[in-house]
């Protein structure tokens, strides 16, 4: 049976490569480029005159020769930009905070990847997501710091047929154990961090190259004061403390809302964060991965939250309302994904947040 493996250049692929040869699959190396470094003659990140995914793509090959299976390429630049990226700068207009990870797998890895796959006359294809599938169904991977099904909540079942998660039982140690052991090149590479087209680079001087950021207010919640002005409502996240542009004791403000109409900036002071807590969301763009659809299930708004216990409503197709006990940062624009214990159900895009059955007016 052959089995198309996408390969990043990282040790999780390659290792999903070795387990799939080693269990008798003829194996295929596939490696994406889905990324132009060069747009807009941005030279960061660049080593020595090469682009970063190039110095992947070297890591994909020198690991593919190692195991002596054939590597392709395939070029999905113009796809990436028009399905995600474009989705990236849309919702970070319009004051939201985007995942572009969830639209990369939904439309990329999984669409344009496997059709690529069968292409070559695969039977299944197999990436190094940190994941599991049994009998159909999507399992939490078994290292929980690495579990990464929160970033298939919006791929579909149908997507998922004839996909193998060869890493999905193993922790990252495990995996750079077997790498190491079976002299597989990359076996210390440094993990990829962050948003995958930003890398190392300063997200908000990134930003910039694609969006005018319009100054604003920032306004304290509490005292209706003015405390300083913003770059651009694009550069900030609820619950962030950093880069805020605060000075003096104002730095110990957070972030708590984006108004998108006004163009203000929210901020809240000191450590209480009372300011963040929510009770209930909207949920839209539901992507259901189970037939299942419990009362009461356990819900990430963000990839490293904590598990919440939420009971959901459902509202139609498209739409499920779900209902907590005071969670922290719940941000318009990021992934809602609901567990039933170790199984992923669906996941949706966080729409409006509410306290006490009113939507939160900071939060628009």
């Amino acid at each position: 049976m052959k089995v198309v493996v996408g390969m990043s250049g990282g040790v999780d692929s390659a290792v999903a490569a070795y387990l799939l040869k080693k269990e008798g699959y003829e194996v295929v190396g596939l490696f994406m480029k889905n990324w132009d470094s060069n747009i807009n003659n941005d030279k960061e990140g660049i080593v020595e005159g090469v682009c970063p995914q190039e110095l992947d793509y070297r890591d994909a090959k020198s690991v593919c020769d190692e195991l002596c299976i054939p590597l392709y390429r395939v070029d999905f630049i113009k796809e990436y930009w028009d399905d995600v990226f474009k989705y990236f700068l849309t919702e970070l207009e319009k004051g939201r905070t985007p995942n572009p990870d969830i639209m990369c797998n939904k439309y990329i890895k999984f669409d344009l990847f496997k059709k690529e796959a069968m292409k070559l006359g695969a039977d299944k294809i197999a990436t190094g997501h940190y994941a599991r599938l049994k009998d159909g169904v999507l399992l939490r991977g078994v290292d929980s710091n690495k579990d990464q099904t929160y970033f298939l909540s919006q791929v579909s079942k149908e997507q998922l047929k004839d996909v193998l998660f060869p890493i999905g039982d193993l922790t990252k140690p495990e995996v750079r154990k077997i790498a190491e052991e079976n002299n597989i090149p990359v076996y210390n590479k440094k993990d990829s961090t962050g948003i995958c087209f930003i890398g190392e680079r300063h997200y908000q001087e990134f930003v910039a190259n694609y969006l005018k950021g319009k100054k604003g207010n920032i306004i304290d919640v509490e005292t209706g004061n003015i405390v300083g002005t913003h770059k651009g409502l694009m550069n900030y996240t609820i619950g962030q403390r950093r880069n805020v542009g605060l000075s003096g004791d104002e730095k110990r403000h957070y972030v708590c809302g984006k108004d998108s109409k006004t163009n203000t900036l929210y901020v809240a002071y000191g450590d209480d964060s009372k300011y963040l807590l929510s009770d209930s969301a909207i949920i839209e763009d539901m992507n259901y991965i189970s037939d299942k659809k419990p009362l009461k299930a356990t819900a990430k708004f963000r990839y490293r939250s904590e598990d919440i216990p939420v009971t959901i409503e459902y509202i139609d197709d498209n739409h499920i309302k779900v209902n907590y006990d005071n969670a922290k940062a719940v941000t318009p624009g990021q992934a809602c994904v609901i567990y039933l214990g170790e199984e992923c159900l669906m996941g949706g895009i966080i729409k409006q947040v509410y306290k006490d059955n009113k939507e939160i007016w900071y939060l628009k």
